[in-house]
């Protein structure tokens, strides 16, 4: 393995030490959906030195036992990562987003007359929501299946959706949807700043995105830069494979 460094992709630096999200989210600097710019690029557009996150990765190593019970997905069976992304990710969005769609309204009626932003931020949350529902339908009944099936085979399969890229790609542009309207709803909220007149719902409403957003960039994280990475080189090596047996 190659050492880490600051011209390093964001996205790797998770992988390794994927106790660095929470540094990450605070800083907000992005690893899902740009988790292919350098760690310092991507520390840069936010305005962050790297050697900050740096210094706070050493802190926590320091504080923190690494070898827990986290499971390592950068070498993980991919059926098993499939399986944890639908059972842990997934399940926790469907039962997160309707009852976050509920406090939206809720909070928007109480509060839309002092707080005319809460409109906006009703209506790109109903968007996010317009996003992910069919985007986990897609991943839970295409492209997951597929990467389960081709980690079993020992010859390249073939989908009625073509190569396993082009699902892959799909979902990523879809990814890069959803990162926009979380960013917008982060910039509308003030970052999930509490108003001084907010009532308990509208407490719990901007906490839910807060620990939405969170959510949504591990999970995005795990599909981008461990998941899809790993099924396109899965597919790959299998056509060398069979190349090889050709030759």
């Amino acid at each position: 393995m190659k050492p880490l460094t600051n011209e390093s992709p964001v996205g790797q630096w998770v992988i390794d030490h994927p106790e660095l999200i929470l540094f990450l989210e605070e800083l907000q600097v992005d690893y899902c959906c740009g988790g292919n710019k350098t760690l310092s690029d991507a520390c840069h557009a936010v305005g962050v030195e790297p050697e900050l996150l740096l210094d706070k990765l050493s802190q926590a190593r320091r504080m923190t036992d690494k070898e827990n019970s986290t499971t390592d997905w950068s070498t993980a069976r991919l059926s098993d990562l499939c399986d944890h992304i639908e059972s842990t990710h997934h399940v926790y969005l469907k039962n997160t987003l309707p009852s976050l769609c509920q406090l939206a309204s809720k909070v928007r009626e109480a509060h839309g007359d002092t707080h005319p932003e809460l409109r906006e931020v009703e209506s790109v949350y109903r968007n996010l929501c317009d996003e992910l529902n069919p985007h986990m339908m897609k991943e839970e009944r295409i492209l997951f299946p597929a990467i389960r099936l081709q980690e079993e085979a020992t010859q390249t399969l073939s989908f009625p959706f073509g190569t396993m890229q082009n699902p892959i790609n799909m979902m990523v542009h879809e990814h890069n949807q959803a990162g926009n309207l979380l960013s917008r709803l982060r910039e509308l909220t003030n970052t999930y700043s509490v108003p001084e007149d907010a009532c308990t719902s509208y407490c719990a409403f901007l906490e839910g995105l807060q620990q939405l957003e969170l959510d949504l960039h591990q999970h995005i994280h795990k599909e981008n830069n461990i998941l899809f990475p790993r099924a396109a080189q899965l597919v790959s090596s299998r056509q060398q494979d069979q190349q090889e047996e050709k030759d």
